[in-house]
């Protein structure tokens, strides 16, 4: 039976040409190869699977080869070339500073170092993970890393440069190797699966791709298992399914349903998707990268961020139209902050639906749904007739324009409104402005952000108040002293429970009925006013008891006599003799003295 060789080793690149992704990297390697100016030292730092150990080797290689191509690659033909094919360069050493992480290891590569190279016309020394020696390891390679024989060459690679000390930075040319794009990936395992004779779909490859995070090896790893589980031909479905990884289809449906108001269809594709067993802060991640991604496309400038295959892209671009970016803008910001918020919440799947909600809820702000003065909208077949559209503006359930009621007298017209829907709202009754022929008032668009229509009915509630005491008639009953001390001491008396400070500070002094209109009263201090609701309260239960509205509240403030605050024990003891003369009695009966 064949030995089985997986492709991140099968395909590894052997010359700088076949390096996926770092173009820049090793065009400056070959540039100083032909200008020979290398230096003693490199360090080459980057995540993981992008290159590192792979260029460090083809630079081995390379600088010993003993005929170069014109293109400065090694010639695979001469002794050197295939003694490292061979892996029987005496001329290149790999230590893994994991394993190898001491002095002692350290000082065995020094006396190494002494000894020239037989064949080739360098030694090659690549420490891998390098961030792994231990301090005094450090210290015991600075001076040979500073100093080394003249063909003596270092190459450092590293995934955590920052824990790597300063001195040996220094003495290192530091390349930082990129993450590997998606489109670069895909495009090598596009030709990996044409060599080994496997069909691979391109959205296929491009999953693959994302999932890899930047790191080819990762990439050529997951192409390996699916290979494994799908045999001659990788589809996309059979990716999404082996690799756990949600359809794009899901968040293409639910923003059409979003942007058509389908509350209902997006709890059911919702389900669906829990049902299948993901995560649902995993669909939190994939919603906030697709609407990214739509956001994107609404400028053609950007669109070179999108990283997904030329068919999905499309798909972006067409759904990207009908996405005003307020909306996009807004629901971002509402996946964000239900990303944040998910792990300190309970229910968490009721988290997720109410974010979906607002979603649908602010849609209808971004798209300049109409009002109530232009057309009704026509509402989708799998909706309930009678639900009503953001904004509190009710909607017919057929295409045709409903008979708006008759229009109530006012400087502006008013949305068309069920008479139903106007309850008796802080003590105002919805048909008393009709019997005494007040304007509606104009409901007020919400800012966006907000939840709900709650700030439209109190701007309407406080406007109906409003014209409500522009248009009361005057009240102006006499009432006496003996009247109002009794309307205060009722008010006093109900409004204990809601406020107790300030019932309190009103209960403390008695009012005085000064003429006919004026009502002073005394009070300790005059922090009661910031009371509004209390004083708003007073004014309309003595307005109701008395029947008149036209007295003015005149509040006093009560002035105390200042008082000396006893300090020592003496003190103390000559303020409580004033008030109880028997501790005089007492002292002298006792013969107390001393600080007394």
């Amino acid at each position: 039976m064949e030995n089985f060789v997986v492709s991140a080793r099968k395909y590894r690149p052997i010359t700088f040409d076949t390096v996926v992704g770092q173009g820049s990297i090793t065009n400056t390697l070959k540039n100083a190869i032909r200008n020979n100016t290398l230096a003693q030292a490199f360090l080459f730092c980057g995540p993981r699977g992008v290159g590192k150990t792979t260029c460090a080797r083809i630079m081995a290689k390379t600088i010993n080869c003993l005929n170069p191509t014109e293109t400065m690659e090694a010639c695979n033909e001469c002794e050197s070339c295939r003694a490292f094919n061979n892996n029987a360069s005496f001329n290149i050493y790999e230590l893994d500073a994991a394993s190898n992480n001491s002095v002692e290891d350290i000082r065995s590569l020094v006396d190494q170092v002494r000894i020239p190279p037989q064949i080739g016309q360098y030694k090659v020394y690549i420490i891998d993970e390098v961030h792994m020696l231990s301090a005094a390891a450090f210290n015991a390679f600075l001076k040979t890393l500073e100093e080394p024989p003249a063909y003596a060459k270092f190459i450092l690679a590293t995934t955590e440069k920052h824990k790597i000390i300063p001195t040996i930075l220094s003495r290192c040319q530091i390349f930082d190797f990129k993450r590997i794009t998606v489109d670069d990936i895909a495009k090598h395992l596009a030709f990996v699966a044409q060599s080994e004779g496997v069909g691979a779909e391109a959205e296929a490859l491009n999953i693959i791709a994302q999932k890899a995070d930047g790191a080819l090896r990762d990439a050529l790893s997951i192409f390996d298992q699916m290979v494994s589980f799908s045999g001659k031909n990788i589809t996309y479905k059979d990716v999404i399914d082996n690799l756990n990884v949600l359809d794009y289809d899901y968040y293409f449906q639910i923003v059409d349903h979003i942007l058509r108001g389908e509350t209902s269809d997006i709890l059911l594709i919702l389900n669906d998707i829990i049902s299948k067993g993901f995560e649902p802060q995993h669909f939190v991640g994939g919603m906030g990268n697709h609407l990214r991604s739509l956001m994107v496309c609404k400028d053609p400038v950007t669109v070179q961020l999108l990283e997904v295959s030329e068919q999905l892209r499309q798909k972006y671009l067409a759904q990207a139209q009908a996405c005003p970016m307020p909306f996009l803008i807004r629901a971002l910001e509402i996946n964000n902050k239900c990303d944040i918020d998910y792990r300190a919440a309970n229910n968490k799947r009721l988290h997720l639906e109410i974010a979906l909600l607002k979603m649908c809820a602010l849609c209808s702000q971004a798209l300049n749904l109409p009002t109530a003065q232009s057309q009704p909208v026509q509402m989708p077949q799998n909706r309930p007739a009678q639900q009503p559209v953001q904004g509190g503006v009710a909607a017919s359930p057929t295409a045709a324009p409903a008979k708006a009621p008759e229009p109530v007298a006012g400087p502006t017209p008013t949305p068309q409104r069920p008479a139903q829907a106007n309850p008796n709202i802080g003590g105002v009754a919805a048909g008393a402005t009709t019997a005494t022929q007040t304007p509606a008032p104009q409901p007020v668009i919400r800012p966006r952000g907000t939840s709900g229509s709650s700030i439209s009915i109190n701007k309407a509630m406080q406007q109906a108040e409003q014209k409500a005491e522009e248009k009361e008639e005057s009240w102006d009953t006499p009432f006496t002293q003996e009247q109002l001390t009794a309307s205060w001491a009722d008010f006093v008396n109900r409004y204990k429970n809601i406020s107790p400070n300030f019932a309190a500070a009103l209960g403390k002094y008695t009012p005085k009925l000064i003429g006919s209109t004026e009502i002073h009263f005394s009070v300790d201090n005059l922090l009661f006013e910031r009371d509004t609701e209390g004083i708003t309260a007073l004014k309309h239960h003595l307005k109701n008891s008395l029947h008149n509205n036209l007295f003015e509240l005149k509040p006093e403030v009560m002035e105390r006599p200042a008082e000396i605050e006893a300090y020592t024990d003496k003190d103390k003891f000559e303020k409580m003799a004033e008030e109880r003369p028997f501790l005089r009695t007492l002292q002298s009966e006792l013969k107390l003295e001393g600080d007394l």
